[in-house]
Order: structure tokens, then sequence, then C-alpha cells
């Protein structure tokens, strides 16, 4: 794994402070807030580059002792901004949490391919070659199915990487959107602890003839109980999403629902007016309150 620095006029102090951290093994402080990435990840398991862009609750200093939960936001490149902002309008209302954003690409080609790569939980290649020829993209540009090799770098990659170099604690959370949201629904499939809280906002459960829907299904109807730590699950949609999101999600959160974990506590939520584009935004600020809500 390897870590390029932003080439900016701030490359010198932060190359000072990471000199200092591997020296003396003090955190970093949270440098300037630019519109770019505060650090870049190159991948051995997935073998592709990922931007992380950091946000901190206010007060956060190495001068002290206090750790903090964290929030990975998937689709970084596009919905960390939002995250940001929200996250400092809510203050005082949410947790003490550290947000980062995270995605490969920096334009919208290599974002599009990189995440239809990395959320996705199986190879469909009838959509991968569809989406080659309405882009005029050369065979074999589209890829799918690697949500297990992402999983395992933001696992043993990423996570470790910033738990080093931030004041984090064990409380972790994800969040996604669309295809995000579908990664963030196998996340929690698959959970094993690693993360205890999920924004599943308008997953894209329709995916490869709906197979990781079907897979929650038979999950949720023959597992009487599931032993997990503690965790919050949110899930979302717009109302105006059609066909291909609603029904499936309102299945999913039903099954759920039915389940009765005793460690789950679900809430889920439809904006009756809101399309797949327009209901973002209003997704993820529920999702941080949600999450992160002050009793």
């Amino acid at each position: 794994m390897t870590i390029s620095k932003p080439s900016n006029f701030l490359f010198t102090t932060i190359l000072l402070l990471v000199l200092c951290n591997s020296l003396f093994s003090q955190k970093l402080e949270p440098k300037e807030r630019l519109p770019e990435p505060d650090h870049t990840i190159t991948s051995k398991i997935t073998g592709h580059d990922y931007q992380l862009y950091m946000s901190f609750p206010r007060g956060y200093s190495t001068k002290d002792t206090i750790s903090y939960p964290i929030l990975y936001v998937l689709d970084g490149w596009r919905d960390f901004e939002f995250f940001n902002t929200e996250q400092r309008r809510l203050s005082g209302k949410i947790e003490d949490v550290i947000i980062i954003g995270i995605s490969s690409g920096l334009d919208g080609l290599s974002f599009g391919l990189s995440r239809t790569l990395d959320y996705t939980t199986t190879v469909d290649t009838i959509f991968t070659r569809d989406g080659e020829k309405k882009f005029n993209l050369p065979k074999g540009t589209a890829k799918s199915g690697g949500a297990s090799q992402f999983l395992e770098a933001l696992k043993t990659e990423i996570t470790p990487f910033v738990d080093k170099h931030y004041k984090t604690n064990s409380e972790r959370g994800i969040s996604g959107h669309s295809f995000a949201g579908l990664f963030t629904a196998y996340v929690f499939l698959n959970s094993d602890g690693f993360f205890t809280k999920f924004g599943i906002n308008s997953p894209s459960l329709w995916w490869d003839e709906k197979k990781l829907l079907d897979q929650a299904i038979l999950q949720f109807t023959e597992n009487k109980t599931w032993n997990i730590p503690p965790t919050k699950v949110y899930i979302s949609v717009g109302g105006k999403e059609g066909i291909d999101m609603v029904p499936q999600m309102i299945e999913f959160s039903l099954n759920l629902e039915e389940a009765s974990y005793n460690n789950i506590d679900l809430k889920w939520h439809v904006f009756d007016d809101e399309s797949h584009g327009s209901v973002i935004r209003p997704s993820l600020t529920q999702t941080l309150i949600e999450l992160y809500g002050k009793d």
C-alpha cells in the first residue's frame, strides 16, 4: 500500500507532519479543508487508488486523549462535501464523529467505472457491456462484481491507515447511495462486527436479478438470531425512484423488521416526493440523524 500526498502549497507542511508522525507516533492534526483529497491510498488488493476526504468534529485535537467513532461515506468524490456541511449544521444535535469520504476516481468516467466495479456484488456482463456501448467505451473497460475485494481493502488497508494517523475508536459506520447503497447492504449482510452502523440509501437491490435481495430475505427468515454486536441500520428510498428500487427496498426492510433481531435498531423511510437524484441530500442528512443523533 502506498500513500501519495496532495501537490499544493501545503505539501511541505503535510510532509513534515507525516514525517513527524512516523518518527514520534503522533496523531495528525486536521489540515485545512481543500476541494481535493486529504490522502490517496493505493490498494494492493484491488490495484486502485482511493481518495480519502476527511471531516472532523469541532474540538478535535491531538493534544487530548479523546477518540471518536468514524463514518465511511462512499462516493466521496460526489457526496463528501455535503456530509461535511451537514456535520457542521447538525453540530450539537449529533455525536462527534470523524467522517471520511472515500471513492476512486477524480472525474466522472473514472468515478463511474470504479464504483460499478467496487460496489457491485456479482458479475453482470450484460449490464457492463450495455454501459460500454452507451458511452462508446472499448470492450472490457467496464467491470463488475468487485465488492468482496473492495471490502477487504477497506478493512485491511484503508481503515488501518486511518486508525494509525487519526484519533479513532472501534465504532465504525458506513453509508452509501445507489450502487454504494447496494454495497452497504452487502457489508451489513456479511457483518462480522467490523461495522456497527449502516446507512443503506436507495440500494440497487435490482442488481443481477436481485441476487443480494434474495440472500437477504433467506437470511432474515431462516436465522432467528444474529450474533453481531448492537447495530444501527437506517434504510431509505425515494418514492419516485420506480419499480426497480422502491418495492425491493421495502421488501428488504420489512423482512428485516419482521425478523425482530433484538440487537439491531432498524429505521427505514420512503421519501414520497423524491427521485433517485433528489433523494440523495435528504437521505444522507437523515442518515447522520438516525445513526448519530443525540437522544
